[in-house]
């Protein structure tokens, strides 16, 4: 593989990769590589932070002590920023690329949001747990998770009155897409779903009394169906397959879809619905390196901090302010902004977010300072945050230029280039990086990283 087709592998899988590493991958074959990155990703590690008071305090609680229970959810807030700080750590170093980056596109697709630290936090592993295994025992298991029950009102979901919220959602964000069902099939669905509970802990109940044992159609099938006999007749639809594998080109390949790609997608998952096998077909195809595929990409903020992290380690002494930059950038993890998630693409820039990016290295790596000249969103943004209104401000950030230097002990200007930009340059760009290739490495990477390009992987 060339160093070009292994970065652009490892931008997609993961969060980018130092030339040193891309060039040890280079005698070895596409197969072989692709196959080491799935066999980091063999195991799950779960993520989570201590909940073993809140847990105590759940298991003796009276429903009745409202007081108690409003300052149990601002304990669990607490966690779930916690939670959401711990996941951007481990995205930063972990081993297991493909499964959390997995883990991050199911995030924005089986959307789900709970102030419960117990539920959420086993919600989010349930994601890490399945994200590479069979897509109808994913799904089966985020239909039954407490979070969901929750966030998409399940719980309410009885006999003699149901909800149909999951239900909706279940077919038009999670397998089908919008106008392939009809307003009959949501109803249906939503009563065979009837009873489906959970309890404080955050384990699955089926609430018999509550559900509706009678005799239901659903795209065209009679029966007495139940949640999971509806999932099964949802993945008996092709569209279904055509759904997740446009979804999963779009977030991996290309925001412009190749309907032939996604057909060949699509006749391989429907087979068995595997999700692994679905995506080692894609990493190994050779359209996935064609080069119209290759930096068209636009980083999210997550892609665009860890992006950084990984070729600079750095370490935020205070986690409020990494919680604040998600915000400014447009992407707060665990917080997704509605039940349809962020939408991506061409949607993470905007004047305010982009003038935030392209001075965001020098502000987290070079000691920068974010000052209040601008106005708008931005400035309201940090006028908030601020509460001593000075008007310009450091972010307490230390970067490990160390690690930096040693895992580039070799690389030349050049070099670091290939590898932090893949997309083409034009003509301005490439005369101002000869004028800056003299300068040393570290003063080098901060301006790559400061460059438009940058934003494109």
């Amino acid at each position: 593989m060339t160093i070009k087709e292994i970065t652009h592998l490892y931008n997609r899988v993961g969060f980018g990769i130092s030339f040193q590493e891309a060039s040890s991958l280079q005698k070895q074959s596409r197969t072989q590589v692709v196959s080491n990155i799935f066999d980091a990703s063999r195991e799950m590690t779960p993520l989570s932070v201590d909940v073993s008071e809140i847990k105590s305090q759940v298991r003796g609680l009276n429903l009745k002590d409202r007081k108690k229970i409003r300052s149990l959810i601002k304990d669990s807030v607490k966690k779930i920023h916690q939670l959401n700080i711990a996941w951007l750590y481990k995205l930063g170093n972990t081993q297991e690329l493909l499964r959390e980056k997995m883990t991050l596109f199911w995030a924005n697709h089986f959307v789900c949001h709970d102030k419960n630290i117990l539920h959420f936090q086993q919600y989010q592993n349930t994601l890490r747990k399945h994200a590479l295994g069979n897509f109808k025992d994913f799904v089966i298991a985020i239909a039954k998770e407490p979070a969901m029950i929750k966030y998409l009102n399940t719980k309410q979901n009885k006999k003699r009155k149901p909800n149909e919220n999951f239900a909706r959602e279940l077919m038009e964000l999670f397998t089908l897409g919008r106008d392939h069902y009809s307003e009959k099939d949501i109803k249906e669905a939503a009563r065979a779903f009837t009873g489906w509970n959970h309890d404080l802990m955050g384990n699955f109940r089926f609430r018999r009394m509550q559900h509706d044992y009678g005799e239901k159609t659903f795209l065209g099938k009679t029966g007495n169906f139940n949640g999971e006999a509806i999932i099964d007749i949802i993945l008996q639809e092709k569209q279904c397959a055509k759904f997740i594998c446009e979804k999963l080109y779009r977030y991996f390949v290309n925001d412009s879809l190749d309907a032939s790609r996604v057909a060949e997608m699509t006749e391989l998952f429907y087979q068995d619905y595997d999700i692994e096998n679905l995506m080692r077909f894609v990493l190994t195809s050779n359209w996935f390196y064609d080069e119209k595929n290759i930096g068209t990409k636009i980083k999210s903020p997550v892609e665009f901090l860890i992006g950084m992290h990984r070729i600079v380690p750095m370490q935020f002494e205070k986690e409020r302010e990494l919680v604040y930059l998600q915000k400014l950038l447009g992407q707060h993890l665990l917080f997704p902004p509605n039940v349809a998630g962020w939408k991506g693409g061409r949607n993470w820039i905007n004047p305010n977010t982009m003038m935030l990016r392209l001075r965001l290295p020098s502000i987290l790596l070079a000691n920068g300072e974010i000052a209040l000249d601008e106005k708008g969103e931005f400035e309201d943004d940090f006028q908030r945050f601020n509460s001593k209104r000075n008007r310009q401000r450091r972010l307490k950030v230390i970067p490990d230029w160390e690690t930096f230097h040693a895992n580039n002990s070799n690389t030349t200007t050049a070099q670091l280039q290939e590898v932090l930009l893949t997309s083409p340059l034009n003509r301005g760009t490439k005369q101002y990086l000869d004028k800056l290739a003299d300068q040393d490495l570290k003063e080098y990477c901060i301006q790559l990283m400061s460059l438009p390009e940058y934003q494109l992987c």
